[in-house]
């Protein structure tokens, strides 16, 4: 079989999911979409109200892309596993959903500028309507679960998912949010705490579309974990170079790849090349790099140094090579639970693309 073209697959893939969305958040609500989302009303609504405080900032961030992986890999476990994943296209709505609802509060809570190349939701909406807007974003995907017609112990199993997940992302947003903060002993975090922040972080979302779309196939439990944690470490793995891509890399390919270069680095974000760098590092660079992450500097020629530092050590690539473990290791545990055939053909490109991506 020839080999897949992962940046093909996301973008026929998003295309569906994209579809999907707008049955269960329309671009414009209406009397009739409104009472559905909602519920019949006792006095009456607002149809204004909602289309610009929830869709408009909504689809404004949903329309500037996103590569729409973790709802693309649900719809693939699911047909690895032997589901019928055209019957389940929409809960790939749930993940995605919630993930564009975390980008705007995370931005708030992180006072970005920039979100896939364009000013913030926050920024051109404000900050009430971007908090409020993507809390939205983390229930209105429930009403997929709602409406889903499946045994009573499946569907259990399915909220049980979501609800785990939702708990787990908050916890590894408040350890980030601690650490860039210069809290919790920020500057003594091992390898091992980070991995775990990540797992919650960034790993929760691809780990509930993973799980989602083998419940939906009807998948043992022992299959439910084991594609759990191939999905934790594939979020791992687009986290760790995301990472790298922010120290390394403002445009390629025609397009952004993160917003500016050294973003982290003005956010005091403690990155794995962070942890690492300082964990090798002379006592001088140590405390030259704690200090300017603690300046949250915009200055070119500061983020620079920090970078310079970094790669003096080795961060950048010893990034990358654990990334690309992680998710090989993950790989040789659970590729025995797929049938042969596309779907698993492509969670396989998927996984060798996060640990090699360069965009």
């Amino acid at each position: 079989m020839p080999e897949i073209d992962v940046e093909k697959l996301l973008i026929e893939k998003s295309k569906l999911i994209d579809a999907a969305i707008e049955r269960w958040l329309p671009r414009k609500y209406d009397e009739r979409s409104l009472e559905r989302t909602f519920g019949n009303p006792r006095f009456k609504y607002n149809i204004s109200a909602a289309n610009l405080a929830i869709s408009a900032p909504a689809w404004d961030l949903l329309d500037r892309g996103g590569k729409r992986w973790r709802p693309a890999l649900l719809l693939l476990v699911c047909e690895a596993l032997g589901g019928d994943a055209e019957r389940f296209l929409d809960w790939a709505v749930v993940p995605e959903l919630v993930h564009n609802g975390t980008l705007m509060v995370d931005d708030v809570e992180d006072s970005s500028e920039l979100r896939r190349g364009k000013p913030c939701t926050y920024k051109l909406f404000g900050t009430d309507i971007a908090v409020n807007a993507g809390n939205a974003l983390y229930y209105i995907p429930l009403q997929v679960l709602l409406n889903a017609k499946l045994p009573a112990e499946r569907l259990k199993r399915a909220y049980e998912i979501y609800a785990q997940e939702m708990i787990n992302i908050s916890y590894g947003q408040a350890m980030d949010i601690a650490w860039h903060r210069g809290l919790a002993d920020a500057d003594r975090i091992t390898e091992e705490e980070y991995l775990q922040m990540c797992a919650y972080k960034t790993g929760t979302l691809a780990r509930m579309a993973a799980k989602l779309g083998a419940v939906a196939a009807g998948a043992d439990e022992k299959a439910i974990e084991k594609v759990g944690r191939l999905a934790e470490s594939l979020g791992l793995a687009f986290q760790i170079q995301d990472d790298v891509l922010n120290l390394t890399a403002a445009e390629e390919r025609g397009q952004f790849v993160k917003d500016y270069i050294g973003e982290d680095i003005h956010e005091g974000k403690r990155t794995l090349m962070v942890i690492y760098t300082l964990g090798k590092a002379s006592a001088a660079d140590r405390k030259r790099l704690i200090e300017i992450l603690g300046m949250h500097t915009s200055d070119k020629g500061l983020i620079a140094e920090a970078i310079g530092i970094m790669q003096k050590y080795g961060a950048m690539e010893y990034a990358r090579e654990r990334a690309a473990a992680l998710v090989r290791d993950a790989w040789k545990d659970a590729e025995k639970l797929f049938k042969p055939g596309f779907a698993r053909d492509a969670i396989a490109a998927l996984v060798k693309f996060a640990a090699e991506r360069r965009w």
